[in-house]
Protein backbone atom coordinates (compact mmCIF):
# COMPACT_ATOMS: atom_id res chain seq x y z
CA UNK A 1 0.00 0.00 0.00
CA UNK A 2 2.79 2.59 0.84
CA UNK A 3 4.83 1.86 -2.45
CA UNK A 4 1.12 2.77 -4.14
CA UNK A 5 1.38 6.10 -2.51
CA UNK A 6 4.80 6.78 -2.83
CA UNK A 7 4.56 5.65 -6.82
CA UNK A 8 1.29 8.24 -6.94
CA UNK A 9 2.98 11.02 -5.51
CA UNK A 10 6.06 10.53 -7.70
CA UNK A 11 3.85 10.21 -10.76
CA UNK A 12 2.31 13.79 -9.23
CA UNK A 13 5.11 15.13 -9.29
CA UNK A 14 7.15 14.17 -12.80
CA UNK A 15 3.55 15.51 -13.99
CA UNK A 16 3.61 18.61 -12.14
CA UNK A 17 7.41 19.47 -13.23
CA UNK A 18 6.22 18.31 -17.06
CA UNK A 19 3.54 21.32 -16.76
CA UNK A 20 5.85 23.79 -15.21
CA UNK A 21 8.38 22.81 -18.40
CA UNK A 22 5.77 23.42 -20.76
CA UNK A 23 4.32 26.84 -18.67
CA UNK A 24 8.40 28.07 -18.62
CA UNK A 25 8.64 27.24 -22.27
CA UNK A 26 5.51 28.90 -23.32
CA UNK A 27 6.03 32.16 -21.20
CA UNK A 28 9.35 32.56 -22.53
CA UNK A 29 7.94 32.81 -26.26
CA UNK A 30 5.17 35.27 -25.26
CA UNK A 31 8.25 36.89 -23.61
CA UNK A 32 10.37 36.85 -26.45
CA UNK A 33 7.59 38.12 -28.98
CA UNK A 34 6.48 41.00 -26.96
CA UNK A 35 10.25 42.25 -26.39
CA UNK A 36 10.87 42.40 -30.10
CA UNK A 37 7.07 44.41 -30.31
CA UNK A 38 8.42 46.58 -28.30
CA UNK A 39 11.70 47.02 -29.40
CA UNK A 40 9.88 47.67 -33.36
CA UNK A 41 7.47 50.46 -31.73
CA UNK A 42 10.48 51.64 -29.86
CA UNK A 43 12.81 52.29 -33.05
CA UNK A 44 9.92 53.16 -35.79
CA UNK A 45 7.40 55.86 -33.51
CA UNK A 46 10.40 58.65 -32.85
CA UNK A 47 9.59 59.47 -36.92
CA UNK A 48 6.45 60.68 -36.22
CA UNK A 49 7.39 63.65 -34.47
CA UNK A 50 9.16 64.54 -37.86
CA UNK A 51 6.19 63.34 -40.15
CA UNK A 52 2.52 62.77 -39.49
CA UNK A 53 0.95 59.35 -39.28
CA UNK A 54 -1.21 60.22 -42.09
CA UNK A 55 1.36 62.12 -44.06
CA UNK A 56 3.25 58.70 -43.66
CA UNK A 57 0.77 55.85 -44.69
CA UNK A 58 -0.49 58.27 -47.31
CA UNK A 59 2.43 59.91 -48.72
CA UNK A 60 3.57 58.96 -52.75
CA UNK A 61 7.05 59.76 -52.67
CA UNK A 62 10.05 57.77 -50.98
CA UNK A 63 12.76 59.95 -51.02
CA UNK A 64 14.42 59.55 -47.85
CA UNK A 65 17.56 60.84 -48.60
CA UNK A 66 16.34 63.69 -50.33
CA UNK A 67 16.54 67.46 -48.53
CA UNK A 68 14.15 67.65 -47.31
CA UNK A 69 13.40 63.89 -47.83
CA UNK A 70 9.78 62.33 -48.02
CA UNK A 71 8.87 59.82 -46.54
CA UNK A 72 5.39 58.33 -47.85
CA UNK A 73 5.12 54.95 -48.09
CA UNK A 74 1.46 54.72 -50.08
CA UNK A 75 3.11 52.90 -53.16
CA UNK A 76 5.29 50.47 -50.74
CA UNK A 77 1.63 49.58 -49.48
CA UNK A 78 0.09 49.17 -52.38
CA UNK A 79 3.01 47.14 -53.91
CA UNK A 80 2.66 44.77 -50.86
CA UNK A 81 -1.14 44.37 -51.01
CA UNK A 82 -1.21 43.92 -54.87
CA UNK A 83 1.45 41.17 -54.61
CA UNK A 84 -0.01 39.35 -52.15
CA UNK A 85 -3.42 39.88 -53.33
CA UNK A 86 -1.94 38.37 -57.21
CA UNK A 87 0.23 35.58 -55.10
CA UNK A 88 -3.10 34.82 -53.52
CA UNK A 89 -5.02 34.36 -56.75
CA UNK A 90 -2.89 32.35 -58.19
CA UNK A 91 -1.99 29.91 -55.39
CA UNK A 92 -5.00 29.45 -53.56
CA UNK A 93 -6.60 27.44 -56.38
CA UNK A 94 -4.16 25.54 -57.46
CA UNK A 95 -2.97 24.72 -54.04
CA UNK A 96 -6.79 23.48 -53.03
CA UNK A 97 -7.61 21.91 -56.28
CA UNK A 98 -3.85 19.48 -56.17
CA UNK A 99 -5.19 18.60 -52.48
CA UNK A 100 -8.42 17.75 -53.42
CA UNK A 101 -7.35 15.51 -56.61
CA UNK A 102 -4.45 13.96 -54.40
CA UNK A 103 -6.85 13.15 -51.51
CA UNK A 104 -9.44 12.16 -53.46
CA UNK A 105 -8.79 11.06 -56.42
CA UNK A 106 -5.13 10.42 -57.08
CA UNK A 107 -4.54 6.55 -56.44
CA UNK A 108 -2.39 5.85 -53.37
CA UNK A 109 0.69 4.96 -55.45
CA UNK A 110 0.60 8.35 -56.95
CA UNK A 111 0.27 10.08 -53.92
CA UNK A 112 3.04 8.43 -51.77
CA UNK A 113 5.25 9.90 -54.86
CA UNK A 114 3.70 13.31 -55.56
CA UNK A 115 3.14 14.63 -51.59
CA UNK A 116 7.27 14.00 -50.82
CA UNK A 117 8.08 16.04 -53.63
CA UNK A 118 5.14 18.56 -52.64
CA UNK A 119 6.99 18.95 -49.26
CA UNK A 120 10.22 19.13 -50.46
CA UNK A 121 9.04 22.01 -52.63
CA UNK A 122 8.27 24.05 -49.73
CA UNK A 123 11.79 23.41 -48.24
CA UNK A 124 13.27 25.29 -51.57
CA UNK A 125 15.13 28.65 -49.84
CA UNK A 126 13.63 31.91 -50.43
CA UNK A 127 17.12 33.25 -52.41
CA UNK A 128 16.71 29.86 -54.52
CA UNK A 129 13.27 30.78 -55.54
CA UNK A 130 13.98 34.00 -56.01
CA UNK A 131 17.20 33.68 -58.26
CA UNK A 132 15.04 31.28 -60.63
CA UNK A 133 13.14 34.23 -61.58
CA UNK A 134 15.71 36.43 -61.97
CA UNK A 135 17.21 34.14 -64.16
CA UNK A 136 14.45 32.04 -66.12
CA UNK A 137 11.15 33.96 -65.68
CA UNK A 138 12.20 37.67 -65.86
CA UNK A 139 13.91 37.09 -69.56
CA UNK A 140 11.14 35.36 -70.43
CA UNK A 141 8.61 37.58 -69.58
CA UNK A 142 10.47 40.22 -71.11
CA UNK A 143 10.88 39.04 -74.44
CA UNK A 144 7.29 37.57 -74.68
CA UNK A 145 5.46 41.02 -73.26
CA UNK A 146 7.93 43.03 -75.21
CA UNK A 147 8.73 44.71 -71.38
CA UNK A 148 11.41 47.21 -70.40
CA UNK A 149 11.96 44.74 -67.84
CA UNK A 150 11.15 41.51 -66.31
CA UNK A 151 11.43 42.19 -62.86
CA UNK A 152 8.32 43.52 -61.78
CA UNK A 153 4.90 42.86 -60.00
CA UNK A 154 4.13 39.75 -61.64
CA UNK A 155 7.23 37.74 -61.61
CA UNK A 156 7.49 38.70 -57.50
CA UNK A 157 3.54 37.27 -57.13
CA UNK A 158 4.33 34.79 -59.43
CA UNK A 159 7.50 33.43 -57.26
CA UNK A 160 5.21 34.16 -54.47
CA UNK A 161 2.88 31.53 -55.49
CA UNK A 162 5.22 29.01 -56.35
CA UNK A 163 5.82 29.53 -52.78
CA UNK A 164 2.74 29.10 -50.97
CA UNK A 165 0.82 26.33 -53.24
CA UNK A 166 3.51 23.44 -51.68
CA UNK A 167 2.15 24.78 -47.69
CA UNK A 168 -1.03 25.47 -49.03
CA UNK A 169 -1.53 21.69 -50.74
CA UNK A 170 0.22 19.70 -48.13
CA UNK A 171 -1.78 20.92 -45.52
CA UNK A 172 -5.16 21.16 -46.75
CA UNK A 173 -4.21 17.52 -48.30
CA UNK A 174 -4.08 16.64 -44.93
CA UNK A 175 -7.02 18.13 -43.75
CA UNK A 176 -9.24 16.65 -46.60
CA UNK A 177 -7.37 13.26 -46.29
CA UNK A 178 -8.23 12.68 -42.16
CA UNK A 179 -12.42 13.56 -42.87
CA UNK A 180 -13.66 10.33 -41.56
CA UNK A 181 -14.86 7.58 -44.27
CA UNK A 182 -18.40 7.00 -42.56
CA UNK A 183 -19.55 10.34 -43.74
CA UNK A 184 -18.14 10.04 -47.32
CA UNK A 185 -19.79 6.43 -47.34
CA UNK A 186 -23.29 7.81 -46.06
CA UNK A 187 -23.37 10.91 -48.36
CA UNK A 188 -22.76 8.18 -51.71
CA UNK A 189 -25.03 6.11 -50.08
CA UNK A 190 -27.81 8.80 -50.25
CA UNK A 191 -27.13 9.11 -54.24
CA UNK A 192 -24.83 11.55 -53.74
CA UNK A 193 -22.13 11.57 -56.67
CA UNK A 194 -18.84 11.51 -55.61
CA UNK A 195 -18.09 15.38 -56.83
CA UNK A 196 -21.54 16.48 -55.18
CA UNK A 197 -19.90 14.20 -51.89
CA UNK A 198 -16.85 16.25 -52.25
CA UNK A 199 -18.10 19.48 -52.53
CA UNK A 200 -20.91 19.11 -50.25
CA UNK A 201 -19.78 16.87 -47.22
CA UNK A 202 -15.60 16.83 -48.09
CA UNK A 203 -14.85 20.61 -48.53
CA UNK A 204 -17.17 21.21 -45.70
CA UNK A 205 -15.98 19.37 -43.07
CA UNK A 206 -12.55 20.11 -43.63
CA UNK A 207 -12.70 23.66 -44.26
CA UNK A 208 -10.90 24.94 -41.04
CA UNK A 209 -7.95 23.06 -41.75
CA UNK A 210 -7.81 24.36 -45.25
CA UNK A 211 -8.51 27.97 -44.16
CA UNK A 212 -5.42 27.15 -41.89
CA UNK A 213 -3.31 25.40 -44.68
CA UNK A 214 -4.06 29.22 -46.73
CA UNK A 215 -3.23 31.30 -43.67
CA UNK A 216 0.12 29.78 -43.18
CA UNK A 217 0.81 30.10 -46.90
CA UNK A 218 0.13 33.46 -47.39
CA UNK A 219 1.74 34.35 -44.11
CA UNK A 220 4.76 33.16 -45.89
CA UNK A 221 4.27 34.84 -48.72
CA UNK A 222 3.11 38.45 -46.91
CA UNK A 223 6.38 38.87 -45.11
CA UNK A 224 8.43 37.46 -47.89
CA UNK A 225 11.93 39.33 -48.09
CA UNK A 226 14.09 37.68 -50.06
CA UNK A 227 12.23 37.19 -53.38
CA UNK A 228 10.50 40.24 -53.70
CA UNK A 229 13.67 41.99 -53.38
CA UNK A 230 15.30 40.52 -56.21
CA UNK A 231 12.43 40.27 -58.68
CA UNK A 232 10.32 42.89 -58.16
CA UNK A 233 11.99 45.40 -59.73
CA UNK A 234 12.72 47.76 -57.27
CA UNK A 235 10.33 51.14 -57.72
CA UNK A 236 8.76 52.63 -55.69
CA UNK A 237 5.99 53.57 -57.32
CA UNK A 238 2.47 52.74 -57.11
CA UNK A 239 1.77 50.13 -59.62
CA UNK A 240 -0.49 50.93 -62.96
CA UNK A 241 -0.42 47.22 -64.28
CA UNK A 242 0.97 43.75 -63.46
CA UNK A 243 4.20 44.02 -65.39
CA UNK A 244 5.41 47.27 -63.58
CA UNK A 245 8.23 47.22 -61.49
CA UNK A 246 7.79 47.60 -57.61
CA UNK A 247 8.84 47.73 -54.49
CA UNK A 248 6.95 46.07 -51.59
CA UNK A 249 7.55 47.09 -48.12
CA UNK A 250 9.67 44.11 -46.94
CA UNK A 251 11.87 44.68 -50.36
CA UNK A 252 12.59 48.48 -48.68
CA UNK A 253 13.69 47.25 -45.45
CA UNK A 254 15.81 45.08 -46.29
CA UNK A 255 17.50 47.13 -49.42
CA UNK A 256 17.50 50.39 -46.95
CA UNK A 257 18.42 49.42 -43.25
CA UNK A 258 22.31 48.73 -44.21
CA UNK A 259 22.92 52.42 -45.20
CA UNK A 260 20.26 54.41 -43.01
CA UNK A 261 22.14 56.02 -40.21
CA UNK A 262 21.76 54.67 -37.14
CA UNK A 263 18.65 56.03 -35.27
CA UNK A 264 18.43 58.90 -38.09
CA UNK A 265 14.89 59.72 -39.57
CA UNK A 266 15.74 57.18 -42.45
CA UNK A 267 16.17 53.82 -39.76
CA UNK A 268 13.44 55.69 -37.92
CA UNK A 269 11.09 55.62 -40.67
CA UNK A 270 12.17 51.96 -42.45
CA UNK A 271 11.09 50.90 -38.67
CA UNK A 272 8.04 52.19 -38.83
CA UNK A 273 7.36 50.88 -41.94
CA UNK A 274 8.01 47.43 -40.43
CA UNK A 275 5.17 48.86 -37.45
CA UNK A 276 2.63 49.12 -40.78
CA UNK A 277 3.81 45.73 -41.98
CA UNK A 278 2.83 43.84 -38.82
CA UNK A 279 -0.28 45.38 -38.58
CA UNK A 280 -0.71 44.52 -41.76
CA UNK A 281 -0.15 40.81 -41.15
CA UNK A 282 -1.41 40.90 -37.66
CA UNK A 283 -5.22 42.24 -39.32
CA UNK A 284 -4.51 39.29 -42.24
CA UNK A 285 -4.26 36.37 -39.32
CA UNK A 286 -7.25 37.90 -37.46
CA UNK A 287 -9.33 37.98 -40.50
CA UNK A 288 -8.03 34.12 -41.32
CA UNK A 289 -8.91 33.23 -37.85
CA UNK A 290 -12.25 34.29 -37.88
CA UNK A 291 -13.19 32.74 -41.14
CA UNK A 292 -11.68 29.48 -40.48
CA UNK A 293 -13.71 29.24 -36.70
CA UNK A 294 -17.01 30.68 -38.52
CA UNK A 295 -16.75 27.64 -41.31
CA UNK A 296 -15.42 25.28 -38.56
CA UNK A 297 -19.29 26.02 -36.70
CA UNK A 298 -21.21 26.04 -40.04
CA UNK A 299 -19.39 22.80 -40.75
CA UNK A 300 -20.50 21.34 -37.70
CA UNK A 301 -24.23 22.35 -37.61
CA UNK A 302 -24.38 21.46 -41.38
CA UNK A 303 -23.09 17.42 -40.34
Amino acid sequence: MKRIRHSGRSRRRVERSIRIFFFGVALASIITLSLIVVFLFMEGVPIFSKVSVSDFLFGKYWYPTDDPPDFGIFALIMASITVTAVASAISIPLGVMTAIYLAEMASARLREWVKPIVELLAALPSVVIGFFGMVVVAPFLQETFNLPTGLNLFNAALMLAFMSVPTICSLSEDAIFSVPGELKEASMALGATHWETIWRVIIPASISGISTAIILGMSRAIGETMVVLMVAGGAAMIPGSLFDPVRPMPASIAAEMAEAPFRGEHYYALFATGIVLFFFTLLFNLVADYISNKYRQVGAATL
